[in-house]
């Protein structure tokens, strides 16, 4: 049964979710159609220069993202507080970036000694600083850019996305770096590629490559902190090492030539957070388990989140269980 956004998205409960946005049957997002002839790789770029853009639009960080050939999986962060920090001006040229500025708040702007309009403008520009740190704004401005220009290009109408995007929360550290190693190790999965450097159009490659201080895409990437001074909510106590170092061993493990091997140099961060590192490479072997989870997350957290939404069942609970321990 499908379940309202505003039940799944609750920032009160995580900031984290794991979106993934899928064309409909016979679509292509990117990638070449064989049966066609047809190549439409091009369309990462417009995927990669639209992500940037949002992000430096929204307040929303990007932690993970992954560009396949009639999908793409992101993981985001929403950073409420920042947005209840800025100016007014701030959220109109934001907003400004995306749509149309309405009269009402034109007049605002040029100083209107109405007290009528100014109530009425701010009403408005505090919708706007919600929708700013709303991940469904953030999906829809991202997907109906894609279709439009897509169905522009194949010089056709209709639906390109096969339906709304599906959006997980992830909701502690052990759901968040597993979500983001299962969007990095998507090349690798689907045998599009045999390392994370290889691993084009994804969070991963970029990360390398700004540590290689190669050239790389510039969609603004969530900072990765190993202080543990912060909580869950505002950063994640892993490093960038601490993550590259994780997805390196998993997408060694999960070669062709390696099916079942774990190597016994477990990366500490598996034991830091808890993740029982035989069912993480497990399910990255599979290609659709985790997508099909409503929720991510330890036995606890998820029992604490079946209570807030008065659940005493969600679905892919013993999958939750075979990750973390």
């Amino acid at each position: 049964m499908t379940r309202a956004r505003q039940s799944i998205i609750d920032l009160e409960s995580t900031p984290y979710y794991h979106c993934i946005a899928r064309c409909v049957r016979r679509a292509f997002l990117c990638g070449e159609d064989h049966l066609t002839g047809n190549n439409f790789e091009h369309r990462r770029e417009w995927i990669t220069e639209r992500l940037s853009y949002l992000a430096k639009t929204f307040s929303i960080k990007i932690a993970s993202y992954a560009i396949m050939s009639n999908h793409y999986h992101l993981v985001l962060r929403v950073d409420a507080e920042k947005a209840k920090d800025w100016s007014e001006a701030n959220v109109i040229r934001r907003w400004k970036r995306i749509y149309n500025i309405p009269p009402i708040v034109q007049q605002y702007l040029k100083n209107s000694k109405s007290d009528a309009i100014a109530a009425v403008a701010k009403d408005i520009i505090e919708k706007w600083r919600q929708r700013l740190t709303d991940i469904s704004w953030f999906m829809r401005n991202l997907n109906e850019y894609l279709a439009h220009k897509a169905n522009k290009e194949d010089d056709c109408k209709g639906r390109f996305w096969e339906g709304r995007f599906k959006s997980q929360p992830l909701l502690d550290e052990s759901a968040v770096i597993t979500a983001m190693a299962y969007v990095d190790l998507n090349p690798i999965r689907a045998n599009m590629a045999k390392t994370p450097e290889k691993s084009d159009f994804t969070s991963i490659q970029q990360r390398i490559n700004k540590l290689k201080k190669q050239p790389t895409t510039s969609i603004p990437l969530m900072s990765l902190s190993s202080s543990g001074k912060q909580s869950h909510q505002n950063n994640i106590t892993f490093s960038t090492s601490d993550y590259l170092e994780l997805v390196d061993w998993c997408g060694r493990a999960i070669l062709p030539n390696k099916r079942g091997y774990i190597d016994n140099n477990k990366p500490p961060i598996l034991q830091r957070l808890n993740m029982n590192a035989e069912g993480f490479v497990d399910l990255m072997k599979k290609q659709d388990d985790l997508s099909q989870l409503t929720v991510i997350g330890s036995s606890t957290v998820v029992t604490h989140y079946l209570e807030k939404l008065e659940q005493k069942f969600i679905k892919g609970m013993h999958l939750n269980k075979s990750i973390f321990t």
